[in-house]
């Protein structure tokens, strides 16, 4: 970590000290918030075969190291009865492998956040929550990160309005959703194949609308997409360029044990090429550059997707989840990874039957496929935006990753964890990998 990272996260703290002084024991009830995370993530990636030279979008096949530094603040108060509004500034740096290119999978889903090798300060969240009661018994809120610690009315509406992720509110999981702090490759922190409207670090503008009525909560929003696919600038223009969401859950007992069954469904439009029309430009020009997508978006299109996610406990220790989503595949990615269908599951163990009640075990499979409509422009040797070596030999085959983790309870709040990946197939390409990554992540938050 270098200076300048290590004297802002003494100047963050510092702040944080003017704010509030840090308990062991947190109120029940809070009027104001300032909570702090930082996190390092550091990734080794083994040197791999492949039967030719590195393209403009493979995964390098030579050793390679990677990095992440991250450090946030969560400031947030109320300003009238129900409401809640958050702040969250953030700096980031961070070195990806390949320029996060020739993956489906991200290994560390901290990686669409950072931007170089010199410490960027910027506006994470900006957002406002209101709450409105409908009855059915109060329920507590513990503090968290965006979160201040109070009761709830069982059945409630919430709305959420403002700068903020649409993860924050859509496609929760108890087991694997926080590369900070679960599962490190961005196929455990959302479905693949989600191709949810965003800028480049995964924000936008928007809106979340949600009702708690007993065992069910119904979600729907809208949110800003970038100008340009995989880009940082925003299209404010809502009305016309946008990603839909919409949510159903059911939280059930079984066997004694809590789980949620989640069905979302997602729509996005904006100005994005096709893969028959980047294919058909490649084929009536041969000696155009591979990367014809950037050549044919020539108006609005829509691309959608469905999927079902699950959480269910085993024991008071043993979690087990699931997500599966598939989108149309006929266009190209928006804001997230390049895959069309995705499939990730596993379990996660507390350490609590070998005295270690904090640390964690987690054991996950991600597997990622692509459409016809792709996998036809990437075996013509086309480029997409992160995948394509621009080889006329593509072998299609799909993605798979194996990761397993163990989060170690170090003093406090503070966490060292220790991953490992292995990945089939990068870039769903047959003649490249199989390849290995070993990583360890420091976290702490108060």
């Amino acid at each position: 970590m270098t200076l300048k990272i290590t004297q802002a996260i003494l100047l963050i703290f510092g702040l944080s000290q003017s704010f509030v002084s840090y308990a062991e024991d947190l109120s029940e009830y809070e009027d104001s918030t300032f909570r702090f995370q930082t996190t390092y993530v550091w990734q080794r990636k083994a040197a791999f075969d492949a039967p030719y030279a590195d393209g403009k979008n493979s995964l390098g096949s030579g050793l390679a190291r990677s990095y992440t530094a991250t450090e946030t603040g969560y400031w947030g108060f109320r300003p009238w009865q129900g409401g809640e509004l958050y702040f969250n500034p953030e700096i980031t740096q961070g070195v990806p492998f390949s320029g996060l290119a020739g993956a489906g999978a991200f290994t560390n889903g901290e990686l669409t956040r950072t931007a170089g090798t010199e410490p960027h300060l910027y506006r994470q969240r900006l957002f406002l929550r209101q709450t409105w009661g409908l009855g059915g018994g109060e329920q507590k809120v513990d503090a968290d990160l965006n979160q201040m610690a109070g009761l709830v009315d069982k059945n409630r509406v919430v709305l959420t309005v403002g700068n903020f992720s649409t993860l924050d509110v859509f496609d929760d999981n108890a087991y694997a959703k926080d590369p900070r702090t679960q599962f490190m490759n961005a196929g455990f922190m959302a479905p693949l194949a989600y191709d949810y409207a965003a800028d480049a670090r995964g924000f936008g503008y928007g809106f979340a609308l949600e009702w708690y009525q007993d065992d069910w909560a119904y979600r729907i929003g809208r949110m800003t997409g970038p100008q340009t696919p995989n880009m940082l600038p925003t299209d404010y223009r809502i009305f016309k360029h946008y990603g839909d969401q919409v949510e159903v859950e059911h939280s059930h007992t079984l066997f004694d044990q809590p789980g949620k069954v989640r069905v979302l469904a997602w729509r996005d439009r904006a100005n994005i090429a096709s893969f028959s029309d980047a294919l058909a430009y490649l084929q009536a020009n041969p000696g155009a550059d591979k990367q014809a997508i950037f050549d044919v978006r020539t108006g609005d299109k829509f691309k959608y997707g469905l999927g079902i996610n699950l959480e269910q406990a085993i024991s008071d220790d043993l979690g087990f989840f699931l997500r599966a989503m598939k989108a149309d595949g006929k266009t190209e990615t928006l804001a997230f990874t390049e895959t069309d269908a995705s499939l990730g599951t596993g379990i996660a163990w507390k350490g609590n039957a070998w005295g270690r009640a904090k640390d964690t075990i987690g054991l996950g499979y991600i597997l990622n496929t692509i459409s016809k409509d792709r996998r036809d422009y990437l075996e013509a040797g086309g480029i997409s935006f992160f995948l394509g070596d621009g080889h006329p030999n593509f072998k299609y085959r799909p993605e798979q990753v194996f990761e397993t983790y163990y989060s170690m309870n170090l003093w406090k709040d503070l966490y060292a964890t220790f991953d490992y990946q292995h990945m089939m197939n990068p870039g769903y390409n047959a003649d490249r990998g199989p390849v290995d990554f070993a990583a360890i992540r420091l976290h702490v938050e108060f």
